[in-house]
């Protein structure tokens, strides 16, 4: 299974800032579509990083409420790491659970494409998990 297979199950439509906007902003959009994190985008293609609800917990509990006011920006992850469409499911789900991370937005030709987080990867190894065991079940019965 590679990583387009978990793309075309779940779609490739990824919630993406600005950098400018606003940390409220930014918890208005997470809660809005129900997601965790959004990639930090000028123009929706290009990846100038990536933030999520932890990025916004940790500033507020260094820096104070004041974050909220402050640009996505300067929460922002900048080293983004990102894959293909044709990377192997395996090797995606060993970089996300060495690296702890758990969202990777997914590149092709230098552009975003869609985003995949460590639930979906989760839930389609159970689906491949479980269509290996019925495999196996239909050919010991068959």
């Amino acid at each position: 299974m590679r990583v387009k297979d978990v793309l075309t199950n779940k779609g490739d439509r990824v919630v993406t800032i600005r950098p400018e906007a606003s940390c409220r902003d930014l918890l208005g959009i997470l809660a809005q579509h129900n997601i965790g994190a959004a990639v930090v985008s000028p123009d929706g293609a290009a990846i100038a990083g990536i933030v999520s609800e932890r990025d916004v917990v940790r500033s507020l509990h260094e820096r104070g409420a004041a974050v909220l006011d402050g640009p996505v920006l300067a929460i922002t992850t900048r080293q983004v790491e990102t894959c293909d469409p044709d990377d192997p499911l395996d090797e995606l789900r060993e970089t996300m659970t060495t690296r702890r991370i758990r969202h990777i937005p997914v590149v092709s030709d230098g552009r975003l494409v869609g985003i995949v987080s460590i639930g979906d990867v989760v839930k389609s190894t159970i689906s491949e998990l479980q269509t290996e065991r019925q495999q196996l079940i239909d050919y010991v019965q068959g």
